[in-house]
This record gives C-alpha cells, sequence and structure tokens, in this order.
C-alpha cells in the first residue's frame, strides 16, 4: 500500500504516513464519512477550530508563536483557518445582498437619483457601483492582509525588534484577521437579522477590532504598554497609508474603466 500524497510505501496496519503525515483513507466517501468528517473539524468540542478559535482569544500567543515555531498540529492550519472566515465572510455578503439587501446602507434608489441630476452626464465616477465593497468583500479582505503584515512587520523592524521575519508577520495578520473576520460576519448576521442598519453595526465593530490587534502584539511580544502602543500606533499608520494607496489605485482603475467605456 502506497499513501496516496506522496506515494511512499506502507504498512497494512499504518493509520498516519511517516513521511507526510497525512492519514491514511482505505473507505469509499459515504454520507456517513462525510459527516463524521465535519464533526470531527468544525462541531465537536475538542475539534481544532473550536480550539484555536478560543486560544486566540485566550492566548494568542500560543496559537501563533506555536505555528511560526512549527507546530502545527495542535491547532488549524492558519490558511485553513482564514479559509473557513472567507466563507462565513460570503455567507454574510451572500445574505446581505439576497435577504437583507434594504438594510446595507447603500440606498440604490438614491444614488441612481443623484447620478440623474442635471450635470452628472460627464461625472466620471456617475458609473461606479457604490456597494462594489460589498460584493467584493473577499477579495478585499485578501488583498489588505498582506498590508497590515507590512504595517506590523516595519514596524517593529524600524524600532529594533526582528524577531519575525515579513512571512511570519504575514502568518501572525492572517490568523488576527481570521479572526475577526469570523468574529464580524457573525455579529453581522446576527444584527441584520434583528434589522440593524450594516454601516452602524461595521461601525461598532470596528474598534473592537483594532483593540484586539493591540491586544495580540502585546501578548506576542511581550514588551511594555507604552512599546506595544508606539508600535501599534506605527501599524496603524503604514496601514492606513496603504489602504488609502490601495483605495486610490482602485478608484483611478475605476475612472479610466469608466471612460474607456463612454
Amino acid at each position: 500500500m502506497n499513501c496516496k500524497n506522496c506515494h511512499k510505501v506502507l504498512k497494512d496496519t499504518q493509520k498516519y504516513c511517516d513521511e507526510c503525515g497525512a492519514k491514511v483513507i482505505q473507505n469509499r466517501l459515504t454520507p456517513k464519512i462525510i459527516a463524521n468528517q465535519i464533526n470531527e473539524q468544525f462541531i465537536s468540542l475538542d475539534n481544532k477550530f473550536l480550539k484555536t478559535f478560543i486560544d486566540l482569544f485566550k492566548q494568542p500567543e500560543s496559537v501563533i508563536v506555536n505555528y511560526i515555531e512549527g507546530t502545527r498540529k495542535k491547532y488549524i492550519d492558519v490558511l485553513q483557518y482564514f479559509a473557513v472566515s472567507l466563507t462565513l465572510a460570503g455567507i454574510q455578503v451572500f445574505l446581505m445582498t439576497t435577504f437583507f439587501n434594504d438594510v446595507i446602507g447603500f440606498n440604490t434608489e438614491f444614488i441612481e437619483g443623484v447620478q440623474n441630476l442635471p450635470g452628472q452626464e460627464n461625472n466620471p465616477f456617475a458609473g461606479i457601483e457604490y456597494d462594489m465593497f460589498t460584493k467584493y468583500q473577499g477579495l478585499i479582505y485578501i488583498l489588505t492582509v498582506p498590508l497590515s503584515a507590512l504595517g506590523s512587520w516595519l514596524a517593529y523592524y524600524v524600532t529594533g525588534n526582528r524577531k519575525y521575519n515579513y512571512t511570519e508577520h504575514l502568518v501572525l495578520n492572517l490568523y488576527y484577521s481570521a479572526q475577526i473576520i469570523i468574529i464580524t460576519a457573525f455579529f453581522s448576521i446576527l444584527f441584520l437579522l434583528f434589522g440593524l442598519n450594516y454601516l452602524i453595526v461595521s461601525t461598532i465593530l470596528t474598534l473592537p477590532t483594532f483593540l484586539y490587534l493591540f491586544y495580540v502584539l502585546k501578548r506576542i511580544f511581550r514588551e511594555s504598554f507604552v512599546n506595544t502602543l508606539a508600535k501599534f500606533l506605527i501599524t496603524m499608520i503604514i496601514y492606513m497609508v496603504s489602504i488609502l494607496f490601495l483605495m486610490v489605485l482602485v478608484i483611478i482603475i475605476l475612472v479610466v474603466k469608466q471612460i474607456l467605456n463612454q
């Protein structure tokens, strides 16, 4: 018998490959097997997802630093965790655009009325979809993670703390971003069910997400409150400038596209 992942020869009694660590799968897929896998990964109380989610609040350094240092079995993989968060964000966007379109905060009739006012015929911004940030929320999350990683890496690099390289800061920010995406998606869906305005909900959730980043940095780097605060502020400045640059670039592309389509 050979491993189906790395093709190493295995004994018939082996349950895991001693080369790549993959689980030996001998049974064909059935609804029962799929249900068991879903239960093991996401539903059972001892699954990695729930443990990762809880420990990212209780002791984020245990999740992030252990992953950076090579411990990869205790918690859910960083990319898998981020993928789960994007899935929840996708469900959130689907519900918003399908069932809660009237409470998103983008009043389509009002925008169309403004665009149809006299003198708006040559406005290059007239054809821009103002709800694009909702439609492409997942893509925006993916694009902003490298920017937040750049912010935290530069903040610590220029101040002399070069313990982690950019890729390791990327891991930190992937776990952080996944955690806040999951929380934001959950509460957004919950509040939308009660008919609350999405923009109000997003504004309420913004401050705690920034405070959580400060908390993560404090736990991981174990510096004083003042030093952590200073590097947190530098991180946020670099991040905001990067986001602003990205937004300007997107707007320029949209304007150029609109001009070429006229």
